[in-house]
C-alpha cells in the first residue's frame, strides 16, 4: 500500500484523487490518512499534507496570489499582506465557504491543484496590490532570474494598468537585489540616473554609482549578521576611497523602512560634489 503522505511528499505539492490512486493510493488509504490528520481535504476531491500553505486557497476553489505567490516563485517580495490572496483563473468556482477575509484575483489563466500562477500573473496581481516599488523589485527579480519570455512580457503589458506600463520599460534584468530595484527607482523619480553593477578597477563591481565617483552599496538582510562579510565591504569601501570614490552604504531596514534618511544622505554627498570629478 502507499501511504498518502508519502505520495503527496513525492509530488511535492497537493493532489486530486485520481492522481493519487494513479500512484497507488487506496480510498481506504485517504480516508486513514485524513482520519489521522496527516492529510487534510481541502475541498471534495483535493488532498494535502497538512499544513500545505495552499490549503486555504485551494478550499475556496483557487491557488495562492499575488506577493504570497511571488515568495513561494522566488521574487523579492516587499511584504506579504496578512489576508490571503487567491488566484481563482478566469473560471473559477468559488468553493465552501465565502471568502469573507481575502482577496480574490481573476485574471487570464486556469488555475490548477497545487500549482502556482504564472509568473506573469503573479506580478499583474502584485501590481493590482500593492505600490510600484513592491510591484518593481518583483519585476526585476523576475527578469534577473530570467523567469519572463518576451511572450509573457507582451501579455503583461497588455494587462497593466497605463499608469503602471513605464515601470516594465525601465526594468532591468541586471538587478542584484530588491533593494538595488528600489534605490534606482526613487531616485529616477528625483531625477537621479545611477548605473547599475559597474565595474571599477581595483574595488571590483559596485551595486550603483551616481555620476563619476559616488558609488551606493545596498546591504542585503543578512550581510551584518556576518562578520566576514563585513570586513570585506570595509576593505572595498577603503580601497574606493583610496581611487577617489565616495561610497554610501545603506542597510535593509534602512532602504525600507527609512527611506527619507538615505535620500538625504544621498542629496547631501551630491551638493558637495561628490559624484563629480574636480
Amino acid at each position: 500500500m502507499v501511504r498518502a503522505d508519502a505520495a503527496l511528499r513525492a509530488l511535492g505539492r497537493m493532489a486530486r484523487t485520481r492522481e493519487l490512486r494513479s500512484r497507488g493510493v487506496s480510498e481506504a488509504e485517504l480516508t486513514r490518512a485524513v482520519r489521522g490528520g496527516a492529510v487534510v481535504r481541502p475541498r471534495q476531491g483535493v488532498y494535502a499534507l497538512a499544513g500545505d500553505a495552499g490549503v486555504h486557497a485551494a478550499a475556496h476553489g483557487g491557488v495562492i496570489g499575488c506577493c504570497a505567490a511571488g515568495a513561494a516563485l522566488g521574487l523579492w517580495t516587499l511584504t506579504i499582506p496578512e489576508e490571503p490572496h487567491v488566484w481563482m483563473g478566469h473560471a473559477g468556482t468559488p468553493r465552501s465557504m465565502p471568502c469573507e477575509h481575502c482577496v480574490l484575483h481573476w485574471d487570464d489563466g486556469a488555475a490548477a491543484v497545487g500549482e502556482l500562477p504564472p509568473v506573469a500573473n503573479v506580478l499583474l496581481q502584485i501590481s493590482q496590490c500593492a505600490d510600484e516599488d513592491a510591484f518593481f523589485a518583483a519585476l526585476e527579480s523576475a527578469l534577473r532570474r530570467s523567469l519572463l519570455s518576451p511572450a509573457a512580457i507582451a501579455w503583461l503589458w497588455s494587462h497593466l494598468a497605463v499608469d503602471k506600463r513605464w515601470l516594465l520599460g525601465f526594468a532591468r534584468a541586471d538587478a542584484d537585489s530588491g533593494l538595488e530595484s528600489l534605490i534606482r527607482l526613487r531616485l529616477h523619480r528625483l531625477g537621479i540616473d545611477v548605473r547599475c553593477q559597474v565595474l571599477i578597477d581595483g574595488v571590483g563591481e559596485v551595486d550603483l554609482l551616481i555620476g563619476d565617483r559616488l558609488i551606493i552599496e545596498a546591504d542585503g538582510r543578512e550581510n551584518h549578521e556576518r562578520e566576514a562579510q563585513r570586513s570585506k565591504d570595509l576593505r572595498r569601501d577603503a580601497r574606493a576611497a583610496a581611487a577617489g570614490y565616495t561610497t554610501l552604504r545603506f542597510t535593509y531596514a534602512m532602504i525600507v523602512h527609512d527611506w527619507p534618511v538615505v535620500e538625504a544622505a544621498i542629496r547631501g554627498a551630491m551638493s558637495r560634489r561628490s559624484h563629480l570629478h574636480f
